[in-house]
């Protein structure tokens, strides 16, 4: 018998706000503990947006628990098997290998977001049925008392809705209007100054052939990972990439744009001459067909993620700095302890006040962390002590003191080697939420 057996599935569903990945992985966790939930998603029609994410083994782990093992996430990524920092004269100055190489249970993934999004979803309207994500409808606000909430929704063509349920999972992103209702006077999206250009271009892999490798210095830099197995005929892989500058924040982000098309003529002049043999910048950018401009943005943390019988859950409750690879894994992640904690207390306000516990307090710390250059911040030490320019990384930053760097931020972020090798699985096969 489990844990939760003295408590019962409610009448009505919980409602999930926001179909992206912290979204679809809520819907298929409540499936599997015999939880009815219904998603509802702002766009018309669900594409494949988007670019090159990391999936750590953390959440790779919990995927697998959801039925999307190896074999299936094969087919939208590539198992990662090193994570590389190189400075700006092109030497190494650190490396370390990732997933299966690195000793963990689970692989690391680098995948295509939107076809991340795609399989979950594909998988929700399988096994929920096509009812249970409701596309071109918006979650714009809530009202709850003691019985259950009242999610007030807009549809695309000017209705507003007011669907009832026991619970509402805003997994609605940035702009969360859940959150913006939780906390009214949260301070405006944060922009530490950093511009990022992202592409996609085909080329030949770089050192083990899957390795995520950041070139440069903390702020001027180009990350690079493939997303594909190479081509079996051209050799060529789908290489992801993510060019970066540091500038003055002090006039706020001007665009108003927080993703817009640009041409390549607008940055590439930034990184003339990264050529190193192994690796020509200039030509992998040039290679890209289509290329995107985003602000490194973030939110302060609020205090908690929820609110009587609403919670937050993924970027809702934590967007953070795309520097250390744990902004999609974290959601995954997010919703399998959000199972958990029904399966210990029952579909309630006490499961969430409990999830808020387990999560709210570390992540906020690793947003702040994150804001403060996450695991680039090597290249900040070494900057420091010789402008990026080195023969010998041993001379300007001693092994020990890289390495206890790294320790350090893979335990803030949750995915330390042997805590996550020796810990339980977040949800048992076959528990369920008594009366499922």
């Amino acid at each position: 018998m489990s844990a939760a057996a003295s408590h019962h599935i409610p009448s009505r569903p919980v409602l999930i706000a926001g179909g992206g990945i912290g979204g679809m992985a809520t819907a298929l966790t409540l499936h599997q503990i015999g939880v009815p939930c219904i998603v509802f998603e702002s766009v018309a029609q669900l594409q494949p947006l988007g670019v090159g994410i990391n999936l750590q083994p953390n959440a790779v782990r919990e995927l697998h628990d959801l039925g999307f093992g190896n074999d299936v996430l094969d087919t939208i990524g590539l198992q990662a098997r090193e994570w590389a920092l190189v400075g700006r004269n092109g030497n190494e100055v650190y490396a370390e290998p990732r997933g299966l190489q690195a000793g963990y249970r689970w692989p690391q993934y680098a995948v295509h977001r939107g076809q991340l999004q795609m399989m979950l979803f594909n998988a929700v309207r399988q096994r929920l049925g096509d009812d249970a994500v409701q596309l071109g409808r918006r979650v714009v606000g809530y009202r709850q008392d003691a019985e259950g909430v009242t999610a007030l929704i807009d549809t695309r063509d000017g209705q507003r809705l007011e669907v009832q349920g026991s619970l509402l999972v805003a997994a609605d992103g940035l702009h969360s209007a859940v959150r913006a209702q939780m906390h009214p006077a949260q301070p405006p999206i944060q922009w530490g100054g950093a511009i990022m250009w992202r592409g996609t271009t085909p080329g030949v892999p770089v050192r083990t052939g899957a390795s995520f490798v950041g070139v440069g210095s903390l702020r001027h830099r180009v990350v690079l990972y493939p997303i594909t197995p190479p081509d079996p005929v051209t050799g060529l892989a789908t290489i992801n990439w993510i060019a970066e500058i540091t500038v003055d924040n002090q006039g706020g982000w001007r665009q108003g744009d927080w993703n817009r098309r640009v041409a390549l003529e607008e940055f590439i002049h930034h990184f003339d001459g990264w050529d190193y043999g192994w690796l020509d910048v200039p030509a992998m950018l040039r290679g890209a067909t289509d290329v995107f401009e985003y602000p490194m943005i973030d939110r302060d943390p609020v205090p908690t993620w929820v609110d009587g019988r609403v919670a937050l859950l993924g970027d809702a409750a934590h967007v953070m700095y795309p520097v250390g690879s744990n902004g999609a894994s974290q959601a995954i992640v997010d919703a399998r302890v959000l199972g958990a904690q029904f399966l210990a207390h029952g579909v309630g306000p006490q499961a969430l006040r409990a999830y808020d516990d387990k999560l709210c307090k570390d992540l906020s710390a690793l947003v702040l962390r994150n804001r403060g250059a996450g695991p680039f911040g090597l290249l900040g030490l070494v900057d420091e002590r010789c402008g990026g320019v080195f023969d010998h990384i041993d001379e300007v930053l001693p092994r020990e003191e890289r390495e206890g760097f790294m320790a350090r931020y893979k335990a803030a972020a949750g995915f330390a080697i042997e805590t996550l090798n020796a810990a339980p699985p977040t949800i048992a096969p076959g528990q369920r939420v008594a009366g499922a």
